[in-house]
């Protein structure tokens, strides 16, 4: 082909997603119904029931353009957060909010800082606009945020760190984050990744920060993807200075947030039912998987997030093992963790019969750690 395509494009890697069940039932010829994906981290109790119900007396109306600025629920979760609706962006998905800073800071031979195990996307991103990824090695699978604070330059532009993290389901200290964030320069961005904060009891609040105008070299991405089970819709959102959500309001495509992904948020933010449900299940399930792995001697990284991560021996191959018998998981090797699984937290059904699949390929194989 003889377009002449970026150079960034060719070292480029591309993000694989969690298998969706219809794919799987194809290939292997199996009924959908019989399949279980545990694999990207989404609601196992479905969308938010009021989410639905909107939803339904939203379709005739999908002939016409959304509100592309989407005002009530900027003033719903303006509300809700205790900001002004100058504070917010929107996404299609937090992923979104990932490319507008990258657009509107990266430039070919600028700097990102991330941690190793951190989500696949920030580096992608980065290396489309040509940006250097300084990656800075994990502690205890985590965020080593001091290291992180001494491998910001002159060069670098954005810090990523994400909280609770994904894949590995760690969470910073409080301290040490409160510092962390504090000590970030004026000049360098940091973007708090934020999508797993409602599975926590005792979150630090970093939106006074952006509330009192302290730290206006941050911005938070939260998502209704997770615990208001809405991944299909793609909507998410940042939380920043008004000067920076203006800028990246510029770079936002006008109907990013479609007009059903927008209904169905503005009703989920009103159903605490279903989060608090959604929480509570999900405190269960880590407790059940933590217990299990235990038992069977598997090492496992204690998570705070709606998923856990387990070493199992050789990843990919027991993640196909899993699927042939109708559990999707998701292999760790593209993170650098090749030995490891990752198990989202489902129903207390689905968790049992994804340990017990897990238990029986382990002993029918010779992969196990």
């Amino acid at each position: 082909m003889s377009l002449p395509l970026s150079p960034f494009l060719k070292t480029l890697p591309t993000y694989q997603p969690g298998r969706p069940i219809e794919e799987v039932a194809r290939e292997l010829g199996l009924p959908a119904d019989s399949i279980i994906k545990v694999a990207s981290n989404e609601n196992p109790f479905g969308p938010s029931p009021l989410a639905l119900a909107a939803l339904q007396k939203a379709l005739p109306g999908v002939n016409l353009y959304p509100d592309g600025n989407a005002f009530y629920l900027k003033q719903k979760l303006a509300a809700k957060l205790g900001v002004e609706t100058a504070n917010l962006v929107l996404g299609n998905g937090s992923n979104e909010i990932i490319e507008f800073v990258s657009h509107a800071l990266l430039t070919p031979g600028t700097d990102i800082v991330v941690s190793q195990y951190c989500f696949a996307i920030y580096p992608i991103v980065a290396k489309m606009a040509g940006a250097n990824v300084i990656t800075v090695p994990a502690k205890n699978h985590g965020h080593d945020l001091p290291a992180m604070l001494k491998a910001i330059t002159p060069k670098t532009r954005i810090v990523f760190v994400a909280n609770p993290n994904n894949p590995t389901g760690t969470l910073a200290a409080r301290e040490e984050l409160i510092d962390f964030v504090n000590r970030v320069p004026d000049d360098v961005l940091l973007v708090m990744d934020e999508a797993y904060i409602e599975f926590l009891e005792d979150a630090v609040d970093l939106i006074p920060l952006i509330r009192l105008g302290a730290r206006k070299n941050l911005i938070l991405m939260r998502t209704f993807s997770k615990i208001y089970g809405l991944a299909g819709l793609r909507i998410g959102y940042g939380i920043a200075a008004p000067e920076l959500a203006a800028a990246l309001e510029k770079i936002r495509q006008p109907f990013n947030a479609n007009l059903l992904a927008q209904t169905a948020a503005l009703a989920a933010l009103d159903d605490d039912d279903h989060v608090r449900k959604t929480r509570q299940n999900n405190f269960a399930g880590l407790d059940f998987f933590a217990n299990a792995f235990r038992k069977l001697d598997l090492e496992y990284v204690p998570s705070f997030a709606n998923f856990i991560l387990v070493r199992v021996g050789e990843g990919q191959k027991i993640f196909e093992a899993m699927q042939k018998l109708g559990v999707i998981t998701r292999p760790m090797g593209g993170y650098q963790l090749p030995e490891w699984i990752r198990i989202s937290v489902g129903t207390p059904k689905e968790n049992e019969r994804s340990l017990n699949v897990l238990k029986a390929v382990l002993q029918g194989s010779n992969l196990a750690p």
